[in-house]
């Protein structure tokens, strides 16, 4: 692919195109003295949930919930194990205080809708796997979700969870910067190929790039 390629169009932040999995937005302008936006969190009658599709027992996410369990409730749902059809995510996820945001792969910026729209969305705190949390922070507040890198192991974040889970405040402190802002989490391709359409209209000349997997490693 070298030589080939002139624009980079992916999820990466620093891409000709950023086409993220989702993003947050102002809840509204917000004047000098207006009041922010008072967000209702979901009722909650679930402790954890986690959907999974690619099981790979070798992978780091699976290998961290068969720790994390031995400590805490989780449901899974997804392919071998609690049946949901995917029109269910918002009402069901919604329910549950945690929802594990394990990503499949590490790399930088990326980010999918397992944070976005299956945990932000549904109303319910991430409980992130997967880039550093500094990059996590420069798209979503530091107070929005709670990464397993924060804790020196699975039981210890285990204890962490059952700990929000009996404290109400501090539980609702993870839901302070919905005042603000909103996540948006499902949205048209139709978006991204309007970006593409600027950036062709707006490139100032023709070039390649070099090396694609050297930028993309």
């Amino acid at each position: 692919m070298d030589k080939l390629i002139n624009l980079t169009m992916s999820y990466r932040s620093d891409s000709d195109i950023f086409t993220p999995y989702g993003y947050l937005e102002q809840n509204g302008y917000l004047e000098q003295n207006e009041v922010a936006i008072n967000y209702t969190i979901p009722e909650k009658s679930e402790l954890v949930a986690w959907i999974v599709s690619n099981w790979n027992p070798s992978s780091r996410r699976v290998q961290f919930y068969e720790e994390l369990k031995k400590y805490i409730n989780i449901h899974v749902f997804g392919r071998q194990h609690l049946a949901l059809d995917s029109d269910q995510t918002f009402s069901v996820v919604s329910k549950y205080k945690f929802y594990l945001s394990f990503e499949n792969s590490i790399h930088t910026d990326y980010i999918t809708e397992k944070l976005w729209k299956n945990a932000l969305v549904s109303g319910s705190v991430p409980v992130v796997l997967g880039p550093p949390r500094e990059i996590y922070e420069r798209f979503i507040p530091s107070d929005s979700f709670i990464h397993v890198d924060d804790f020196p192991s699975a039981k210890q974040l285990a204890s962490y969870l059952l700990e929000l889970d009996k404290n109400d405040q501090k539980y609702q402190g993870y839901f302070k910067w919905r005042s603000k802002l909103r996540p948006v989490g499902t949205f048209s391709w139709i978006v991204h190929y309007c970006k593409a359409c600027v950036e062709l209209q707006n490139v100032p000349s023709y070039r390649t790039i070099s090396s694609l997997g050297k930028w993309f490693t």
